[in-house]
């Protein structure tokens, strides 16, 4: 916990961050709103690019470029499958958490009251805000964390959920999605805090796979490098770190985890509230008219110190942990090694091949696109994992695949934890763990 001079260093500095913006900058979007100025840095429908120049993708009245973007989103199974996946905790039975359908909600809806008190593109931030956590593995970072592992150390290649999140887009349902929003969905990780954001000088399929390509082979040095090339893909990295960084306090609260008096800064769960309404406003107000998006000093060390804290506090206790963590990644490693054999003997009747290559297959014939599975086969491991639910994972691992005493524990973990909950703190909402696993597949 922090000192008593520690927490008024705190507070004094989140003093300064104002909390509605200026009377002269009000007065000068009034005025520019009024003549119909028109940001000339936002991304316009007319500059879209995709790979493929399809009529049907087309913009139109109804239907503008970057909107059909989010409608092709919005019907992906991935996106279905947000709803079964663990934001920050794993293992609990606790209707009110987060899940990872929430937070990508959260993250569009900051992002675009940012963005339309800038005089951005709407569409573009919501599809970029929807579709950039696609690729992100069951049990959240952690299982990102062993997927990686067993990936990198099977291949010398790396796994990123952003990275996986614009194959999911790009490569698994050949939906043409547009070169802005892919970037968009690449450059979003949040855990790379910047306090001035210059735009990337991205502008073709050509460099931006060249991009996939590094983050895939050289991993973080990559990764911590990518700039957005939009204004828009701009807004919702920072919004990324807005939607978790006071929500999940709330969540480690509610779970029980932390008492509200538990935090330096003594906002317990209004944290949330106060960063996602102060945040905007020095966002909005430091980055209008320019070509770049940049907050206040005072903000960027709030921001950075408040997701210290989430670390020591939540992310290392709160998700898995101790010999669950050791349980679940021996699952995974599992897993991967079943699923790969099955592949190589050619096993058709296995679910990685009716679950996830059949399928895949078949959107893809859709557009007159094949998925060359055959061809990188320890990728095509990595898609169907990361593709699953938490509760797939545990009912696949435990009963058809892996055969280990060891998932046994896993599941009981979901089981003791159903049995544990309180109605009285769940409204009567607690669903059976067993349902809950046999979802989105």
């Amino acid at each position: 916990m922090a000192t008593i001079q520690e927490t008024a260093v705190i507070k004094a500095r989140m003093d300064r961050i104002p909390s509605a913006l200026s009377p002269e900058l009000v007065k000068r979007i009034a005025t520019d709103r009024a003549s119909g100025y028109v940001n000339p840095y936002r991304c316009n429908d007319d500059q879209v690019i995709r790979r493929i120049d399809r009529a049907a993708d087309k913009g139109t009245l109804m239907r503008p470029a970057f909107m059909r973007d989010t409608e092709k989103i919005l019907h992906l199974p991935a996106y279905t499958r947000y709803a079964g996946k663990t934001q920050v905790f794993s293992f609990r039975s606790n209707d009110d958490l987060s899940r990872r359908g929430l937070h990508v909600q959260l993250v569009s809806r900051i992002a675009r009251d940012i963005g339309r008190a800038l005089g951005l593109n709407c569409d573009l931030i919501e599809a970029i805000g929807l579709g950039h956590d696609l690729g992100h593995t069951p049990f959240g970072h952690a299982g990102e964390r062993f997927l990686n592992d067993i990936y990198h150390e099977r291949t010398g290649r790396y796994f990123f959920h952003n990275v996986q999140s614009v194959r999911v887009l790009d490569a698994l349902y050949g939906r043409n999605v547009s070169l802005q929003t892919l970037d968009g969905v690449l450059c979003h990780n949040g855990e790379y805090e910047q306090r001035v954001f210059e735009l990337s000088d991205m502008g073709s399929f050509d460099q931006f796979d060249q991009t996939v390509e590094d983050c895939i082979a050289t991993g973080y040095s990559a990764i911590e490098h990518l700039r957005p090339m939009t204004l828009e893909g701009c807004v919702v990295r920072i919004s990324d770190i807005l939607a978790y960084v006071g929500r999940d306090r709330q969540d480690a609260i509610a779970a029980g985890l932390l008492s509200p008096d538990a935090f330096d800064d003594d906002l317990g769960g209004a944290y949330n509230s106060w960063i996602l309404t102060h945040a905007s406003i020095d966002i909005v107000e430091h980055s209008y008219g320019k070509p770049r998006i940049e907050m206040s000093e005072d903000l960027f060390e709030e921001i950075r110190r408040a997701k210290r804290e989430n670390y020591e506090k939540i992310y290392s206790k709160g998700g898995i942990e101790g010999d669950s963590e050791v349980e679940l990644r021996e699952a995974f490693v599992k897993l991967y090694d079943r699923c790969l054999q099955d592949i190589n003997e050619g096993d058709e009747s296995s679910y990685i091949f009716k679950h996830h290559i059949s399928r895949i297959e078949q959107q893809l014939s859709y557009y007159n696109r094949t998925y060359t599975w055959q061809n990188d086969k320890d990728q095509a491991v990595v898609d169907y994992i990361a593709s699953m639910t938490d509760g797939y994972f545990c009912e696949l691992t435990s009963k058809d695949v892996v055969r280990h005493p060891l998932v046994q524990k896993i599941v009981q973990a979901y089981d003791e934890y159903e049995k544990k909950a309180k109605p009285e703190n769940h409204s009567g909402r607690a669903k059976s763990t067993t349902r809950k696993r046999r979802e989105n597949k």
